[in-house]
């Protein structure tokens, strides 16, 4: 499924996702590395099959092996990240901000693509996971790369265009099974 077929299966009542799905494709703020890496980073860890297939065939022939790589990379570690380091943020027992936290994220150091283009997927899944903690230190780390207050604010938006278009599909489920019931 590709990012046409995958707009065609967003429902009427979801219209404005489908046309937000559009401008994600010519939006030019972002090099095709960082968009199409955003793609499949936040196709994945949209956790709807539809989405993630979708993206993944859209960002696949753009993006090199190692970037692909990279792209999967950031949505496994946040998903680690983002869970363990919004419990310690929201927790009342402040102990657990001075505790180690014991877990590998070595990919973050070495991502085997360009940082700017790691920090920016990551921003945007820990957007997409709700992690006020990942959000303030990959948005600190990206404004210290020198980048622009819009490209960190598109990743984020294209992070809330896929998580929309996921949860459009899912109520359109939701609309099917009720109906077949």
């Amino acid at each position: 499924m590709s990012i046409d077929a995958l707009k065609q299966a967003i429902p009427d009542f979801a219209k404005d996702v489908r046309l937000n799905l559009s401008s994600m494709a010519s939006d030019e703020t972002l090099t095709e590395q960082q968009k199409y890496g955003l793609f499949a980073a936040c196709g994945i860890a949209s956790r709807n099959a539809q989405v993630r297939d979708a993206l993944l065939e859209e960002a696949s022939s753009k993006l090199s092996p190692a970037a692909l790589a990279a792209a999967k990379s950031a949505a496994a570690i946040m998903g680690m990240n983002n869970v363990y380091y919004r419990f310690v943020h929201l927790a009342a027992n402040k102990d657990y901000q001075s505790m180690p936290a014991k877990l590998r994220m070595n990919v973050i150091g070495n991502p085997g693509v360009d940082k700017i283009d790691f920090e920016l997927w990551s921003i945007a899944i820990s957007a997409m996971n709700g992690c006020g903690m990942c959000i303030d230190a990959h948005e600190e780390t990206l404004r210290k790369g020198g980048v622009t207050t819009d490209k960190i604010q598109t990743a984020v938006r294209f992070a809330a265009i896929i998580a929309s278009a996921a949860i459009a599909l899912e109520a359109a489920e939701t609309d099917a099974d009720a109906l077949a019931a």
